[in-house]
C-alpha cells in the first residue's frame, strides 16, 4: 500500500470518530437535565418543592381603606372554597366587635353596631379542604356623621319627683326611624312595673306606667342612642343612664264649681285651699294636669298665649307650669282676697292668695312649698274641655291601651 494512501485512510477515520462525538454531544445535550444539583462538599441534592398555597379566598367588605362606612349593614367577612376559622373586627382602641359565624363558616357578621368615626381593623382566617390556611387584613373608617339628634329628657338625672311624672324625651330633629329609637331607649323600674311608649310627634316620645308610679320606686332611663341612626343622615350622640326616685304621693283636687282645691298627700287630706280658676270665657282645662316647672316668680304675659294685651305681669309669685299652652297654679296678689273661693275670674289659671313678692304663709306658699316636679293637679267641674294628652306632661289623659309596650 502506498504511504500516502495509508496517511489520507487514518485523517478519514479521525474525522468519522469526531463527527460521532458531536452527534453524541448534542443528543447528550437535547435530553432534560436531571433534577439535582452538586452541593457544596460534592454530593448531589434534590431541588426543594414549591410551597403549598391554601386555595381558601377570603372575603372582606368593606374593602381594605374604605371610608364613611355606615355602622349597621356594611360588614361581611366571607370565605370560598374553604371556612372561615377566626375573625376580629376590632377598633384603634383593640375593643372587639362581637360577631358570629354562619353554619358552615362561610360567612361572619357582626352583632352589634360599630361606633362612628372611628378607625377599624379586620383580620381573618379561612382554612381549606387540605387544612392550608390564607387570611386577610383589613383596615377602615366609619362615617363621621353631619348631623346628629339629641335627645332632651325629663325628669332630671338625681331628681326626686312626683308620683305623676312621666319619662319624656324631646328630639332635636325629627325622628324618621322610630323603631330603632324605641330599641335603643328603655325605662325600667325598681319594684318592677310594665312600662309603655307614646309618641305625640316627630320629636316627642314618652314613658309612663299604667297607674301612678307608687311613693319611692327608683326609675331607671337607659339611653342607648349613639350611632343610631334615627333618620337618613341623622344620627343619635347620647349613651347614659338616668335615675330619679318617686318620692310622696301628692295628687291635689281642683273642684272649679266649689273653687277649692283639696291637697292629698299619701291617701289623706293635708289642706283644703280656696281658689279662682277661670272664668266662663277662659275656662280651665279639666283632666288630670302634671306640675312640670316651678318658679318662685315669672312674668306673665297675654301675647304669649294669643290673649293680646289683656294682661302683663312682670312678678308672678309661686307659679307651677300645668301646660306647654300656659295653664298655670300660682300666687295672685292683684286680686281681693275676697275672690278665691267665691268667683272663677282668671284666664284659665288657678289662682291662690299671695302677697307681692310671695308670700310663705300664704295659700299660694304654702302650696309651693310643699308641692314636686311630677305632683299631679286633677281639674275637675270645668265647662271646658279635657286638657289634650300632648299638652305639657299629661299623657295621663291619654287611655292606657293607645299607649305600646316597650320592644324586648
Amino acid at each position: 500500500m502506498h504511504p500516502g494512501s495509508t496517511a489520507r485512510g487514518g485523517r478519514t477515520a479521525l474525522a468519522a470518530v469526531g463527527g460521532v462525538l458531536l452527534v453524541l454531544a448534542a443528543l447528550a445535550g437535547c435530553r432534560p437535565a436531571d433534577p439535582v444539583h452538586p452541593s457544596s462538599d460534592g454530593a448531589v441534592a434534590a431541588t426543594p418543592a414549591p410551597p403549598r398555597v391554601s386555595r381558601a379566598a377570603v372575603t372582606v367588605v368593606p374593602a381594605d381603606g374604605a371610608s364613611d362606612v355606615a355602622p349597621t349593614g356594611s360588614v361581611r367577612v366571607t370565605a370560598e372554597r374553604g371556612r372561615l376559622t377566626s375573625v376580629r373586627l376590632a377598633d384603634d382602641g383593640g375593643h372587639p366587635v362581637p360577631g358570629h359565624l354562619e353554619p358552615g363558616g362561610a360567612a361572619w357578621l357582626p352583632d352589634a353596631p360599630l361606633a362612628l368615626s372611628t378607625r377599624y381593623t379586620v383580620d381573618a382566617t379561612a382554612r381549606d379542604a387540605e387544612g392550608l390556611e390564607a387570611a386577610r387584613h383589613a383596615v377602615f373608617t366609619t362615617l363621621v356623621p353631619k348631623h346628629t339628634a339629641v335627645a332632651f329628657f325629663t325628669p332630671e338625672a338625681g331628681s326626686t319627683v312626683g308620683v305623676g311624672m312621666p319619662v319624656s324625651l324631646r328630639f332635636t330633629r325629627p325622628i324618621a326611624d322610630r323603631a330603632a329609637v324605641e330599641r335603643a331607649v328603655r325605662v325600667t323600674a325598681d319594684p318592677p312595673v310594665p312600662v309603655r311608649l307614646h309618641w305625640f310627634d316627630g320629636t316627642r316620645l314618652d314613658f309612663r306606667p299604667k297607674y301612678f308610679w307608687k311613693p319611692g320606686t327608683r326609675v331607671l332611663l337607659s339611653l342607648r342612642l349613639r350611632d343610631q341612626r334615627v333618620a337618613p343622615g341623622v344620627y343619635g350622640v347620647q349613651r347614659k343612664d338616668v335615675r330619679f326616685t318617686v318620692g310622696r304621693s301628692q295628687v291635689s283636687t281642683v273642684d272649679v264649681r266649689a273653687r277649692t282645691m283639696t291637697v292629698r298627700r299619701d291617701g289623706g287630706v293635708l289642706r283644703t285651699l280656696p281658689i279662682s280658676a277661670g272664668s266662663p270665657q277662659h275656662p280651665t282645662y279639666n283632666g288630670y294636669l302634671v306640675v312640670s316647672e316651678k318658679f318662685a316668680v315669672t312674668r306673665m304675659n297675654s301675647r304669649t298665649v294669643g290673649l293680646g294685651s289683656e294682661y302683663d305681669i312682670p312678678d308672678v309669685p309661686h307659679a307651677m307650669r300645668l301646660t306647654g299652652s300656659g295653664t298655670f297654679v300660682h300666687g295672685n296678689y292683684w286680686a281681693p282676697r275676697s275672690v278665691f273661693g267665691a268667683e272663677n275670674t282668671s284666664h284659665g289659671c288657678v289662682g291662690l292668695a299671695d302677697t307681692k313678692g310671695g308670700g310663705a304663709d300664704t295659700p299660694a306658699g304654702w302650696f309651693f312649698a310643699h308641692s314636686l316636679i311630677g305632683d299631679v293637679v286633677r281639674v275637675e267641674g270645668s265647662d271646658d274641655r279635657t286638657v289634650d294628652p300632648a299638652n305639657g306632661l299629661n299623657g295621663w289623659n291619654l287611655p292606657w291601651s293607645q299607649w305600646s309596650p316597650q320592644p324586648r
